[in-house]
């Protein structure tokens, strides 16, 4: 166990959260471990509330935005996780993993935005031009909108 889950363990057993203070002292990698950490043990509550801090203290870290939008994905609240994928690939700036690319057109269709999403398949491809997982959304999305993957539309 991570000496920050270790710290908020001990802490929740007497009913109270880690101060902000004690968490500062940890980095943002640290804080992604120990989120990850949580989301494995089942802990949901307690990684969506290190994240809310991690994303107070660390606003613009790649470790702490990129967990943070994951656990919103796994809570299912795809409003936030569009939100802090978004704002991870401005962070990036020019250097988004696909996986980000990915993750945030997910959340798009999941939020019901299938045109965004398709949009966030063009923008991944752009800069991964021969990514499967990409490519297999973007045709997905096509099919849904009953076009080709050239725009055609079929029966």
């Amino acid at each position: 166990m991570s000496q920050l889950v270790d710290a908020l363990m001990k802490e929740a057993s007497f009913g109270r959260m880690l101060s902000d203070s004690s968490v500062a002292r940890f980095s943002p990698a640290e804080m992604r471990e120990a989120i990850q950490e949580l989301v494995t043990q089942d802990r949901l509550d307690m990684a969506n509330a290190l994240a809310d801090a991690g994303l107070a203290i660390h606003p613009e870290s790649d470790d702490v935005l990129a967990i943070a939008a994951l656990v919103s994905m796994v809570r299912q609240d795809w409003v936030q996780a569009i939100e802090l994928l978004t704002k991870l690939m401005l962070v990036q700036d020019g250097n988004v993993q696909p996986f980000t690319h990915l993750m945030l057109v997910r959340a798009l269709r999941s939020n019901l935005e299938p045109a965004a999403a398709l949009a966030a398949t063009v923008t991944g491809l752009i800069q991964y031009p021969d990514h499967p997982e990409l490519m297999a959304e973007q045709k997905a999305l096509f099919e849904l909108a009953g076009l080709s993957h050239d725009g055609v539309v079929v029966d």
